[in-house]
């Protein structure tokens, strides 16, 4: 079958940081379009005139709205939902007194099952269509997630959470568990639908030298050459001084992976809001990917994340939301807070203007996950994951709109304005995963 799609089309098909010129020549906008979407792809783009009239037997779908790329969170928690909005705490005091003994009810079958349909859920509902996914400690919890993502749709990189110290006892695995529960994972779930796996050490705070030689061994030594590597990085003063005398023996954070051949360019590193020369230096030569999470760092107290560093030493970026260190799921409210962010950095800071920020949100994330050939802009041969934007029309967004004097403006505002309740209709491959409720219209 194929399928008109008629709206807005907005997406950033050349990275407008790299591009010449002004960052916003890279926006693409049809403010009349379609596209043409048969067996999940897209197979045509234009004006609607031109694709009614080329595709006339099509059967027609009008979304009023805007037609963006489906999002990309780059670094999203599983089982964190449940403490999101958890105020006045630092990282490692949030985790110790809240997150932690919230993960360990994760060992419950039926109660993981229900809060990965409820995590799943609410990452369509903001619009997200791909995600690299911070898994639970418990195998029977990312069993049940694995089981509902293929269920869901949505394209899905995952792995189980590992740790052997600094953790609740109920939370700790050793090297050689560790290593037998994630290859048990691997074989059943990676590369099956859209889903795949990543190696996944919680940080170097609870993972010792031992378990991070078992994630090396993952990674390389059994004969699954296109697994992920994902864990946090430089992510507050404190978590630093603790590392940095946890591992003596490394030069710094990033050292304590990179020995253990943990960095390369498909490892997705998130924070690093105080990096070293050295560590940023190595992260680009190893191609590696930084995750900037401005809404976590600013919600936990963080810092502000160098964006001019990262990007002038050639630091591969993308978004996450970091739920629940971050206050929500929205790839375009965390844009917003990135916004916010280097505009606080006075003389250091990146001018975010509505290219970037949605080229963040999409095209860099899914370079990020290697996903580029396949999703990430609304071009011909894409997988058609799409993101239908539809302001409420009793909400700010709309009565702002009315203003707006080009497509760029209207989607700062969008940017600016927007939350989840926008967020109209989310497509993977053709198929609707998520529609709002026609009452809040």
């Amino acid at each position: 079958m194929v399928r008109l799609l008629l709206g807005h089309l907005i997406d950033v098909p050349r990275d407008p940081f790299a591009a010449p010129g002004a960052a916003g020549d890279t926006l693409r906008s049809v403010p009349d379009g379609a596209l043409v979407v048969r067996d999940g792809r897209i197979v045509d783009r234009g004006t609607e005139a031109r694709m009614r009239a080329r595709y006339a037997g099509a059967e027609v779908t009008s979304t009023g709205g805007w037609i963006v790329p489906g999002f990309v969170d780059a670094h999203v928690h599983y089982p964190q939902l449940g403490v999101m909005g958890v105020l006045g705490m630092r990282l490692l005091d949030w985790l110790r007194q809240r997150t932690w003994p919230h993960e360990a009810r994760f060992a419950d079958p039926a109660f993981a099952r229900d809060e990965a349909r409820a995590f799943l859920g609410a990452l369509a509902r903001a619009g997200t269509t791909t995600a690299m996914v911070f898994g639970a400690h418990q195998a029977v919890a990312m069993e049940a997630f694995f089981e509902e993502a293929d269920a869901s749709g949505l394209r899905i990189t995952a792995g189980l959470n590992l740790g052997d110290r600094e953790l609740p006892p109920e939370l700790r695995t050793d090297p050689e568990r560790a290593v037998a529960e994630s290859l048990a994972l691997i074989e059943r779930w990676h590369g099956r639908g859209r889903l795949r796996y990543a190696v996944t050490p919680r940080f170097a705070v609870s993972a010792g030298d031992e378990l991070l030689a078992a994630c090396g061994e993952l990674l390389h030594g059994h004969g699954h050459g296109d697994l992920w590597f994902t864990t946090h990085l430089n992510e507050s003063p404190e978590e630093i001084d603790y590392v940095t005398g946890a591992f003596p023996g490394a030069r710094d954070y990033l050292d304590v992976y990179d020995r253990h051949g943990l960095i390369g360019p498909r490892s997705v590193l998130a924070h690093d809001v105080h990096p070293s020369e050295r560590e940023l230096r190595r992260l680009a030569e190893a191609r590696a990917v930084v995750c900037h999470c401005a809404g976590s760092n600013q919600f936990i107290g963080s810092g502000l994340f160098p964006m001019r560093r990262h990007l002038d030493h050639g630091v591969r970026l993308a978004l996450g939301t970091d739920v629940a260190g971050g206050p929500g799921f929205s790839l375009l409210g965390e844009a917003r807070t990135a916004y916010q962010t280097q505009m606080l950095l006075d003389g250091e800071g990146v001018r975010l203007d509505a290219a970037r920020l949605l080229w963040l949100a999409t095209m860099a994330g899914a370079e990020a996950l290697g996903l580029e050939e396949e999703v990430g802009d609304l071009s011909v041969g894409k997988q058609a994951d799409l993101v239908v934007v539809r302001p409420r029309a009793d909400g700010t967004l709309s009565e702002r709109l009315r203003h707006a004097t080009s497509a760029e403006d209207a989607l700062g505002a969008a940017i600016t304005l927007s939350s989840d309740a926008d967020v109209a209709q989310t497509w993977v491959a053709g198929r609707e995963v998520h529609r709002r409720d026609a009452r809040a219209s």
